[in-house]
């Protein structure tokens, strides 16, 4: 792995405009500012317990809904975590966390495998959270393991609280990319594979 650990992902359309910025071995600054004030809420609390530093700028058609501005903010943010693992030597590659929220816990398992795939075992909850419906939440869970390459599994183990849910997951799913994501020493500058081979060119 050579250089900072960092990348810049800007993409615009007829229905957002969208930059991510993201360095992975960060200190967990996050400048969050998309029009939908739990996504931002959400995406601060990923980057604080993933000591990510990130930066998040979009304005999408929020007078339609939301989800054209969640979807191309995950759409931003995975290909910018991808980008960020460089070549994905060295790094540890799978990892879990689980986070509790007062009388909610999630926990979340994944691998940074370069196989796209997003299973969740339970229901979301239902409803909203500000702006934010909880299924788009869902959606930008599967739309950020897709565009990363990587594999998240995630169970809500059980809440009455959708916020306290949605923030739960998202602080997990900090916590246990940033363990994947870290590099390990004793594999040096390997893939972290038997295959010596990982699906993550664009």
């Amino acid at each position: 792995m050579n250089g900072a650990r960092v990348a810049k992902i800007e993409r615009t359309t007829a229905e957002t405009t969208v930059t991510v910025e993201i360095a992975l071995d960060g200190s967990g600054q996050a400048s969050v500012d998309t029009g939908i004030g739990a996504l931002d809420h959400f995406l601060t609390l990923f980057a604080r317990h993933g000591c990510f530093d990130l930066t998040v700028r979009a304005r999408g058609d929020l007078h339609v809904d939301g989800h054209h501005t969640v979807e191309d903010v995950a759409i931003c943010l995975g290909q910018a975590v991808r980008r960020a693992l460089g070549d994905w030597r060295g790094i540890r590659r799978m990892a879990d966390a689980a986070v509790p929220m007062d009388e909610a816990l999630a926990h979340v398992a994944l691998d940074c495998s370069g196989r796209g795939l997003f299973i969740h075992r339970d229901p979301f909850p239902p409803g909203s959270v500000g702006q934010l419906e909880c299924d788009l939440a869902r959606h930008f869970l599967e739309t950020l393991a897709r565009e990363a390459r990587i594999t998240i599994h995630l169970v809500t183990l059980y809440g009455q609280n959708a916020h306290h849910q949605l923030e739960a997951i998202f602080k997990a799913l900090g916590r246990a990319l940033d363990r994947a994501t870290q590099l390990d020493p004793r594999i040096a500058d390997r893939l972290p594979s038997t295959k010596e081979h990982l699906e993550v060119e664009s």
